[in-house]
């Protein structure tokens, strides 16, 4: 791993690009493993936007050379852990998957230098950004493929502000199946428009990884068993931190193979950013579920009401992990006599089904190795039963300005919590 590093660190010495113009000198290249949420940096000179708070992720750091704003992305293989318990074998960028946020603002010109450490040939194409066509990124098209080992780099300005995505036009099929992609905000030049007080984005991928292993199956198109937010499910998501009143913007990002009904709890929100760009005050339109295409993004706001609030993929599959497609539905079938002769057999054989499947969150049966259970999270009154594109929005009238911890479980008033009814 310190070879790796070391490697990854010392990116300068890596081959030339392909735009003559280029500095010589490659910027350094960082690199994260960590699965949690990084905090946005502080208030800085040539940052003058409040930054993304990426889902357990991070955002790049840049350096600025003769008016260009450069960047250093990694195209490599890396280890995600999707929750406690299990990790995959991912393509990625710098160390993770989905790679870290690239953040600029409109007007800026971005160099971004892009090193190929997979064995095949890759691309970098930004989605949704106006360009010219050499830099569009689709290999074979509108430039070479970048071959393993290699180092290209993108030069362009940054024409309108947004939010947008990056990910390979070569094998594409295969890199995305395999994590390939990020997230890419630009910030308005007028650091007054288009202000929240807490911005958060995340990426919707899907993975179809057997239980006992590790890589992704690249071929499936529809029966995939875990469902991600920045390539983490759900207990393994972290929490939407906000303070009572503030102004939240979430930008979601969808690169899985189908629509995703977002739905938010506790709040009726405004869309107010689409692929396309901004849309205008006066053309908003409330919410409590918004629907992302494929290959689309939305942004949504709305202001932070106090309390613990769902935020979930509305398809209830979506919102499961490591499951199996194949299973019959018991309910209603007594099968008790045969429960207890195959017990006689099996030591230890538990029937299911019969009654539902909530029990499943509560039995802790034995797992293969490297999945998840279908259901899982602890809640403060009991079982959670979630899993997938699941976490939760937890807004306090305590927290302080730039605080994103995890402030525990919130404390209903007296009177407020749905009870038993004892007449």
């Amino acid at each position: 791993m310190s070879s790796r590093r070391d490697f990854l660190r010392g990116a300068a010495a890596l081959g030339a690009g392909m735009v003559a113009r280029a500095a010589a000198a490659i910027p350094e290249a960082p690199v994260r493993a960590s699965a949690g949420t990084e905090p946005p940096p502080p208030p800085a000179a040539g940052r003058p936007y409040r930054p993304v708070v990426t889902l357990n992720g991070w955002s790049l750091p840049w350096r600025m050379n003769d008016g260009w704003k450069e960047f250093h992305l990694v195209a490599e293989p890396v280890v995600r852990e999707f929750a406690p318990g299990m990790t995959a074998h991912l393509w990625g960028y710098n160390g993770q998957s989905p790679g870290p946020t690239i953040e600029a603002v409109e007007g800026d010109r971005v160099r971004i230098f892009v090193t190929n450490r997979l064995p095949e040939h890759t691309s970098v194409h930004w989605h949704g950004m106006l360009l010219p066509s050499g830099m569009d990124g689709v290999g074979g098209l509108t430039q070479p493929h970048v071959p393993p080992g290699k180092t290209f780099v993108y030069e362009f300005e940054l024409r309108r502000p947004g939010s947008f995505m990056y990910h390979p036009h070569s094998d594409e099929m295969v890199q995305m199946a395999m994590g390939m992609m990020g997230f890419f905000v630009v910030h308005p030049r007028d650091a007054r428009r288009l202000r929240a007080d807490r911005d958060f984005v995340f990426l919707a991928a899907a993975y179809d990884i057997d239980p006992g292993t590790r890589t992704p199956r690249v071929s499936e198109m529809t029966d995939f068993n875990m469902w991600t937010w920045n390539s983490r499910v759900f207990p393994g998501i972290d929490p939407l931190v906000a303070r009572s009143g503030d102004r939240v913007r979430i930008r979601i990002g969808n690169l899985t193979m189908t629509n995703h009904p977002i739905h938010l709890h506790g709040h009726a929100f405004e869309v107010t950013g689409t692929d396309g760009g901004w849309v205008p005050r006066g053309a908003r339109w409330p919410e409590v579920t918004v629907d992302v295409p494929v290959g689309a993004m939305r942004a949504i706001e709305f202001d932070a009401v106090a309390g613990d609030w769902a935020l979930h993929c509305h398809k209830s599959h979506h919102a499961m992990n490591a499951m199996g497609h194949g299973v019959p539905n018991m309910i209603g079938v007594p099968h008790d006599d045969i429960a207890g002769r195959i017990g006689k057999m099996i030591p230890g054989y538990m029937s299911m089904g019969a009654s539902g499947m909530a029990g499943m969150s509560e039995m802790q049966m034995p797992l293969p190795d490297n999945t998840l259970p279908m259901m899982s999270g602890q809640g403060p009154f009991g079982a959670l039963e979630m899993g997938g594109m699941f976490s939760v929005l937890k807004v306090r009238d305590d927290v302080a300005p730039g605080d994103y911890s995890d402030p525990g479980w919130f404390r209903h008033p007296p009177g407020t919590v749905a009870r038993e009814w004892k007449g």
